[in-house]
């Protein structure tokens, strides 16, 4: 059953499978508690909603004895940090370029959930982040990859860029043997860090971290920070892009870079309005933080760059309706009094 499973899995175009008990992660919930205590979590209230279930997989769905764990690669065919260099152009992560994978994914995760229950029965559910399920630690247990030192998941074989998806059943699969990490004595993706996020290795603080900012955390960033993100304005790669781990990624599928956002200018974006904005970034993650928000970031990066000529776009919007817009745009016209 699981080997027909995992064939089938690599027509559906998932590039590797793992499968793991819903309790083998006894440690968890101690992890989770941590990291919550400490605040590190910002303003991501969510994930300090459904403790029970984020942090015990098995309390999720008990009727579930597998969780199948599916990796599918998003490998750039670009150096994603050559547009650090641009500074009059939009960096935006490279999972968020294209269409929005969870959709891509989940259909996929459904068509094989059908296809398991069809041939063998059981019952599943199916996800893709947008529940309160830990999927890079199950994934790990799956044997699909690690944590590295920067929390996110690498594989031997698919190096840093892929997503991953879930499918939980009552049909009783024959577990896989845990990945190990193997980062050894590699501290990359650690010092490549523009924020200092990450208080040790294997620990995030997400309220320093650009990906965090840019996406999650609502009105003005502390000013300390502004600077440091440079014109990251959706995400960040650079721990991602760094790993030595990529030299083994493997090529994407139906979900790797097209450029069809790319890095567009700076002035072209602060200029959207939200109609322009949702029209621009249909069915792109980009669209959930909204107009406003994206705008702010679009302002900070437009402070960062250091050119003259973008001051005027900036001092256009020190009155806009949003606050946060508004005290980015004076921020970013005033560190770019007499630029060049």
């Amino acid at each position: 059953m699981k080997d027909a499973l995992a064939a089938q899995a690599r027509t559906e175009g998932f590039a590797k499978m793992g499968v793991c008990r819903p309790d083998a992660l006894p440690e968890l919930a101690g992890r989770l508690a941590a990291f919550l205590d400490a605040g590190r979590q910002g303003q991501m209230g969510w994930m300090a909603e459904r403790t029970g279930w984020r942090g015990d997989p098995a309390a999720l769905w008990p009727e579930a004895r597998s969780v199948v764990m599916l990796a599918e690669p998003y490998t750039p065919d670009h150096d994603p940090l050559a547009v650090l260099d641009e500074p009059d152009r939009a960096a935006i992560s490279v999972y968020a370029q294209g269409r929005d994978y969870h959709d891509i994914v989940k259909k996929r995760l459904k068509r094989l959930g059908r296809w398991l229950i069809e041939t063998h029965g059981g019952e599943i559910k199916v996800f893709v982040d947008t529940a309160p399920v830990m999927e890079k630690p199950l994934a790990q247990a799956a044997g699909l990859g690690w944590q590295g030192k920067h929390t996110n998941l690498l594989a031997r074989d698919l190096g840093s860029w892929f997503f991953l998806g879930a499918i939980f059943t009552t049909l009783d699969l024959p577990p896989d043997p845990p990945e190990i990490e193997r980062c050894g004595t590699c501290r990359a993706c650690l010092d490549i860090c523009p924020t200092g996020a990450f208080p040790a290795p294997f620990q995030l603080d997400a309220r320093r971290c650009i990906s965090y900012l840019t996406i999650e955390h609502r009105g003005p960033v502390d000013p300390e920070l502004r600077p440091l993100m440079g014109n990251r304005i959706y995400g960040c790669d650079d721990c991602l892009a760094v790993c030595p781990w990529n030299k083994f990624a493997r090529a994407a599928g139906e979900l790797r870079y097209r450029g069809v956002i790319g890095a567009p200018p700076l002035a072209e974006l602060a200029l959207l309005d939200d109609p322009g904005f949702r029209a621009r970034f249909s069915g792109s993650p980009i669209k959930r933080i909204g107009r406003d928000r994206f705008t702010r970031n679009v302002l900070y990066a437009i402070g960062n760059s250091g050119l003259g000529r973008l001051r005027g776009v900036a001092q256009g919007l020190t009155e806009d309706a949003d606050p946060a817009v508004a005290d980015a745009a004076r921020w970013a016209a005033l560190r770019l009094e007499g630029a060049q």
